[in-house]
């Protein structure tokens, strides 16, 4: 069985009455995935805005395993530390990250951001040395729009990013960089420049589902309607 573990901030948690990704992706992979599969992770709530808290169960479609490990304002900073026992725990044999987004927004410059993702890619394989990671470039948000060296930082993370995956890509613990969501539109794809609508999740489960497809042959090619 293959235990597909998704890891992100707020665009993988989700907040409560989300579908979130990792819903449509687990729906895509059950209908077009020949072999058994699961999400795992050491959380499985919602972010609660009242609460402030991820507190939530209130899933769109609760029928699905919840399992994750992402968190709302978590970054490559604060899942490096976690992802070890994470993988450990749940026997995780292949990661779906997106991270990224909250370092650069709030803790750490692009060359920073970069060096935490190669010590999370260090610990997860500490963990499972043949553990497989997805790994998707920043989808810059509203902010990108209005501040010119926010934007920046992002476009620099990706080209940093996608040398990561050149550096330390090897065949017994993969490394594939995701293509950005296609035609990814923050004015369409979600409710407030950053966070998913259902149109915006989907588009992210496509980026991942294409990635798998393309280089591991797991699944087809990701269609839906909105």
């Amino acid at each position: 069985m293959l235990r597909f573990m998704p890891v992100g901030d707020s665009t993988t948690i989700g907040s409560a009455g989300d579908h979130t990704w990792r819903h449509r992706l687990w729906r895509h992979l059950r209908a077009t995935h020949d072999g058994p599969f699961a999400l795992v992770g050491p959380r499985e709530a919602l972010y609660d805005k009242e609460a402030e808290a991820p507190v939530s169960y209130a899933y769109a479609e609760p029928d699905f395993p919840r399992g994750h490990l992402a968190g709302w304002g978590e970054g490559w900073l604060h899942m490096a530390p976690l992802v070890g026992e994470a993988v450990r725990e749940c026997r995780a044999d292949v990661l779906l990250v997106s991270l990224g987004l909250i370092d650069l927004g709030f803790y750490t410059d692009a060359g920073q951001t970069a060096e935490n993702a190669r010590c999370f890619v260090a610990a997860a394989r500490a963990a499972n040395p043949r553990v497989r990671m997805v790994l998707l470039p920043v989808v810059p948000n509203i902010r990108a729009e209005l501040d010119a060296p926010f934007a920046a930082q992002v476009d620099l993370f990706n080209e940093l990013l996608a040398k990561t995956v050149a550096d330390l890509d090897e065949p017994r613990s993969p490394l594939l960089l995701a293509s950005p969501p296609p035609a990814y539109d923050i004015h369409a794809d979600t409710y407030d420049g950053t966070h998913p609508n259902a149109s915006g999740e989907h588009k992210l489960a496509a980026a991942f589902a294409g990635a798998l497809h393309q280089a591991w042959g797991v699944g087809e090619e990701y269609t839906y309607a909105v």
